[in-house]
C-alpha cells in the first residue's frame, strides 16, 4: 500500500474513533432492549463474560488483519497469504466482510434518522411549535424519510472529510460528552422513588437465569454486535494504525470505552423501565418488552415529557448527542466501502463519498416505504447471519491460513513482550480453535 495512505495522528483518536465505530446503536438501542428482556443483572453478567473471552480476542484479529494489510478489507483479507488459490479466497472472505456493514446501514440509518427527528422534536417544543414537534415525534413515512436522508448526508460529510479531518476530529470532540450527559441522566434517575430497587435489579444477577441457552446466546450476539465483530469497521480502522502502536492494548482500550457506554446506556433506560412500569406497563403478560425495537425511542422521551420545559432542553443535548453516537458508527460503516473504492481506482474521495452513500442510502428508501416487511427482516439477516458469518470467516482464516509466525510478528511490532504474556501465549490457539467454535455456536442458534 502507499506510504501516502492516512492514518489516525494520535493514540487517543484512535481509541475513540474505533471505540466510537462500536459505540452506537448495539450500545444505547440494541443492549439496553436486551438487558431489560433478559433479566437484567443475569444478562449483564454474561454479556461482560462473553466481551471478554470471545469479542476481545477477535476484536485483536480483525483489528491487526487490517493492520498488516494498510489496505481495504478485500486487499487485507489477500495481503495474508501468498498462496494463489488463498488469495482468492481471502478476497471472496473480504467481500463477504463488506457486505456486512452495508447491510448494517441501510437499517441503522433509519433508525438514526429517528434520533434526528426526536432532536428535531424536542427543538420544535422549546420554540412553541407544538405540532410540528408531533410530527417529528410521529412515526409516518414522510417523517422517517426525511430522517434517514439527513441521517446520510451527515455521515457521507464526515467521510468526505477523510481520518483526520473528518472521522477523528468528530470522534474526539463529541465522544466524552455522551458520557457526561449519560452521568448527568443517572444522577437524576437515581433520585427519583423506586430507584435503588431498579438499580439492583440491574446489578445483581438472578443466577438461576445465568445458565439459561436463550439468554447466553442473546449476550454472545449482543457482543459481537456492540464490537462490530466481523462488521469492518474494526479491520478498516486497524489498517490506519501506526506499526508502533500496542495493538492488543489499543483494542483492549476500544473493548473498555465501549462496555462501559453499554453498561451505563443499560443502566439509565433499564431503570427509567422499571420506574415507567409503575406509571404505564411496558411489559406484556409473558413478561416479554412491548415495542422492544423502540424501546429507547419510547423510554427516554416519556422521562423528558416529566420534566417540562428543562426536559425539552434536556432532549436536545441528549439526542444531538445519541445522534453523534450513532453517527461514529454509520461513519465507520461507509468507510469501508468508500476506503475500498477509492483505493482500487483511485477516485477522489468527496465523489466517491457521495456516490456509495446515496446507492446504499437508496436501499434504506425502500426499506423506510415497506417498513413492517423489511426493517425486521434486513435487520435480521444483516446482525444474525451475515456478520456471525463474516466473523468466523475472519477466524478461520485469520487463525488457519495466515501463518502463526506472521501473525506473532504483527503484534510484536508496537508490543515486543507479546509472546511472554499469557494472552500472547493462548491468544493464537485460542483464536484457532475455541472462537470458531463459539461463533458457529450463535450461528447454529440463529439458523
Amino acid at each position: 500500500m502507499s506510504s501516502n495512505r492516512e492514518s489516525f495522528s494520535s493514540r487517543l483518536g484512535f481509541i475513540l474513533a474505533a471505540a466510537g465505530a462500536a459505540v452506537g446503536l448495539g450500545n444505547i438501542w440494541g443492549f439496553p432492549t436486551q438487558a431489560a428482556s433478559n433479566g437484567g443483572g443475569a444478562f449483564l453478567l454474561v454479556y461482560l463474560i462473553m466481551i471478554l473471552v470471545v469479542a476481545f480476542p477477535m476484536l485483536v484479529v480483525e483489528m491487526a488483519i487490517g493492520r498488516h494489510g494498510q489496505a481495504n478489507p478485500v486487499d487485507s483479507m489477500r495481503s495474508l497469504t501468498s498462496n494463489p488459490l488463498g488469495k482468492k479466497f481471502g478476497a471472496f472472505v473480504g467481500w463477504i466482510g463488506l457486505s456486512v456493514p452495508s447491510a448494517v446501514l441501510m437499517f441503522y440509518s433509519i433508525v438514526g434518522g429517528w434520533l434526528i427527528c426526536f432532536l428535531l422534536g424536542a427543538m420544535a417544543n422549546v420554540v412553541g411549535l407544538n405540532d410540528v414537534a408531533e410530527w417529528f415525534k410521529g412515526f409516518s413515512i414522510e417523517r422517517n424519510l426525511l430522517g434517514t436522508i439527513l441521517f446520510y448526508v451527515l455521515t457521507i460529510l464526515i467521510v468526505q472529510g477523510g481520518i483526520k479531518d473528518g472521522i477523528e476530529k468528530w470522534s474526539t470532540r463529541l465522544m466524552p460528552a455522551l458520557f457526561i450527559l449519560f452521568g448527568l441522566l443517572f444522577v437524576y434517575i437515581m433520585l427519583q422513588q423506586g430507584a435503588v430497587e431498579g438499580l439492583k435489579h440491574y446489578l445483581i444477577p438472578d443466577f438461576e437465569k445465568v445458565m439459561d441457552k436463550k439468554l447466553i446466546l442473546a449476550a454472545m450476539g449482543q457482543g459481537f454486535f456492540s464490537l462490530t465483530i466481523g462488521g469492518c469497521s474494526m479491520l478498516i480502522y486497524g489498517s490506519y494504525l501506526s506499526k508502533k502502536e500496542n495493538l492488543p492494548k489499543m483494542a483492549m482500550n476500544v473493548t473498555l470505552v465501549d462496555t462501559a457506554v453499554a453498561f451505563i446506556a443499560g443502566l439509565v433506560v433499564c431503570l427509567q423501565c422499571l420506574l415507567l412500569c409503575k406509571k404505564a406497563s411496558i411489559y406484556a403478560e409473558d413478561g416479554s418488552l412491548l415495542s422492544s425495537d423502540t424501546l429507547v425511542f419510547t423510554v427516554l422521551p416519556m422521562m423528558f415529557d416529566s420534566l417540562g420545559l428543562f426536559g425539552d432542553l434536556f432532549a436536545i443535548v441528549f439526542f444531538a448527542l445519541l445522534t453523534i453516537a450513532a453517527l461514529t458508527s454509520s461513519i465507520s460503516m461507509l468507510e469501508c466501502s468508500v476506503s475500498l473504492v477509492s483505493e482500487r481506482f483511485e477516485t477522489k474521495r468527496t465523489p466517491t463519498s457521495w456516490v456509495l452513500g446515496s446507492l446504499i442510502a437508496a436501499f434504506s428508501v425502500v426499506i423506510v416505504f415497506n417498513f413492517g416487511e423489511l426493517f425486521g427482516l434486513v435487520a435480521m439477516i444483516a446482525t444474525q447471519y451475515l456478520q456471525p458469518i463474516a466473523a468466523l470467516l475472519f477466524c478461520v482464516f485469520g487463525g488457519w491460513v495466515w501463518s502463526r509466525h506472521s501473525k506473532i510478528k504483527e503484534l510484536e511490532q508496537g508490543y515486543p513482550e507479546f509472546q511472554q504474556g499469557f494472552f500472547g501465549k493462548i491468544w493464537p490457539l485460542y483464536v484457532k480453535f475455541v472462537c470458531p467454535i463459539l461463533v458457529i455456536t450463535v450461528l447454529w442458534a440463529s439458523f
